[in-house]
């Protein structure tokens, strides 16, 4: 038996072990296309799913790319994904060359496309949609033996799905206020240099809950601080509404903190001398129209509490008093950074409830986290890894904070 025989059996074994780990068919399908990728040394993949409303169109569900697919579609028929989507038989374009598709090249905007794979994405009864892969990672063209591969491991996550149970339509997402692209981060110690951000390229979107996941070190908070103006890139822009903050004064970057962002800090960072009241009454007066103070503490479930000093609250009190104190300013967005990371298990699910209804109410939350059940929660997760976005998933079932385990 030789070598590429073996990688495809070792391969299946891997995929049919995630899939059949998974939890739920949402997680059947993300677990299986990371191995797909992992396995087969594949650089980016996108999975393009069949719109419920319009079978023409197409949708991104989950992609390992550095670009951000949200809001792009393939209409049936039209390039590789379309035409793939549309004959049901499997594209290869293993050697491209530039000019070849550029219905193509519009839609990956962003990747230098070498080599691709296409694979429809059916069961025997349904057209889900397609697999599209592109590149590999030590860039060399996609084998056809390789190409072979790819088809029957889409064949193999195709059994997955159970007839029985419908796909769900993920949460329609609305315009872009926030548009990161090209951002890096920098820091020069001598003649050391750390780069902490190497190209990150991001929209957020109004009303999402978007969940920024990585381990410590990966650029995520830098990412957040930068795009809520409490930081400068090295290179790159981010545009909010249209309005370019990176450049801008320290006048104006106040202004932009002020009238639109909220947040939520681990440490709380609340006066200590000032009670609850007095806290969110403290930013009140910083904006024009702000949420009365009772009515922000009676949101989080504290109408009872204002009048107590942080020291007279436990820390998940202190934490639901941040959240307040960030909705006192009506923001159109919430940052919060680990903001269960100080919890215990019950009070962490507490504070996230209450960011639910914060969501839940069309306000658009940034969190930053490294707990991987909290992207349950959320409309999209963005994973980083190495200081660049490295996987997107749409999530189309979401659960509510109690439904939460760790």
């Amino acid at each position: 038996m030789d070598q590429s025989t073996i990688k495809t059996y070792r391969t299946v074994a891997a995929v049919q072990s995630a899939i059949g780990n998974a939890r739920t068919l949402d997680a059947a399908l993300r677990e299986g296309l990371r191995v797909m990728a992992s396995e087969m040394g594949v650089e980016s993949c996108i999975m393009w799913y069949a719109d419920g409303h319009d079978g023409r169109v197409l949708r991104p569900y989950f992609w390992l790319a550095i670009a951000d697919f949200t809001q792009r579609r393939v209409t049936s028929g039209v390039g590789v994904v379309g035409r793939v989507f549309e004959s049901r038989c499997a594209e290869r374009l293993l050697d491209y060359r530039p000019g070849a598709d550029p219905t193509t090249e519009e839609l990956l905007v962003g990747h230098e496309l070498r080599s691709m794979v296409a694979v429809p994405f059916s069961t025997l009864q349904t057209d889900l949609g397609v697999l599209q892969f592109i590149n590999k990672t030590d860039g060399t063209p996609f084998t056809d033996e390789e190409a072979d591969a790819l088809e029957m491991l889409a064949m193999l996550a195709a059994l997955a799905v159970d007839e029985s149970e419908e796909l769900s339509e993920p949460k329609p997402v609305g315009e872009a206020i926030i548009q990161v692209r090209g951002v890096t981060r920098e820091y020069v110690n001598g003649d050391n240099v750390t780069k902490v951000l190497k190209g990150v390229n991001l929209d957020v979107y109004e009303g999402e809950f978007l969940v920024l996941l990585g381990e410590s070190g990966c650029g995520k908070s830098t990412l957040m601080n930068i795009v809520a103006g409490m930081d400068a890139p090295t290179s790159g822009s981010v545009e909010f509404c249209g309005r370019q903050i990176v450049g801008a004064t320290q006048s104006q970057l106040t202004e932009y903190r002020r009238d639109n962002i909220g947040f939520i800090f681990q440490s709380y960072n609340l006066m200590p001398n000032l009670t609850a009241r007095q806290n969110l009454e403290l930013i009140a007066e910083l904006v024009d129209d702000p949420m009365p103070a009772d009515e922000a503490l009676e949101v989080v479930g504290l109408s009872n509490r204002k009048k107590n000093y942080p020291s007279q609250m436990s820390g998940g009190q202190q934490q639901r008093v941040s959240i307040a104190r960030a909705l006192v300013k009506r923001p159109r967005i919430i940052f919060a950074d680990e903001p269960t990371a100080a919890l215990d298990y019950s009070t962490s699910i507490e504070v996230l409830q209450v960011m639910e209804r914060v969501v839940a109410t069309g306000t658009t939350m940034v969190m930053v986290t490294h707990n991987e059940e909290i992207c349950r929660m959320a409309d999209r997760v963005v994973r980083m890894r190495d200081g660049r976005t490295h996987e997107v998933t749409v999530n189309r079932v979401r659960v509510g904070a109690t439904d939460l385990v760790w």
